[in-house]
């Protein structure tokens, strides 16, 4: 029961990483110490996706699911949780660069928006 508890709480906390390299940025624009984590965490969100890099999440997440008893799963976070809901049947690696592109896009974006109050004030 530990580890199937262990191993649904990363998956949430997966989860939460995932969100926070979409969206921290709008949390910078209210607390702009949060880039020092933000930062980091895009940049390790885009390599993931851009060189298909393996996340250590995954891993860890399966090894406490066969120590529950549970079975694992082949592949990522992404593929196995999150592309059946969020992305759309046949992406291909272009369109997956493309997702990475976007992310860096509204990134940029938001912390343009970031810079720019910090001058005003």
């Amino acid at each position: 029961m530990f580890y199937r508890i262990g191993a649904d709480g990363l998956l949430l906390i997966h989860l939460l990483f995932i969100l926070f390299v979409l969206f921290g940025g709008l949390l910078v624009l209210r607390w702009r110490h949060l880039c020092w984590w933000h930062l980091p965490a895009v940049a390790w969100g885009i390599a993931v996706e851009i060189f298909h890099l393996p996340c250590p999440l995954t891993g860890w997440e399966n090894q406490l699911r066969v120590a529950a008893g549970q079975a694992g799963y082949e592949g990522g976070f992404i593929e196995h949780y999150l592309w059946p809901v969020i992305y759309p049947a046949g992406l291909t690696p272009g369109i997956q660069v493309g997702l990475g592109g976007l992310v860096v896009l509204i990134n940029i974006l938001v912390y343009l928006l970031v810079f720019r109050r910090q001058k005003t004030l």
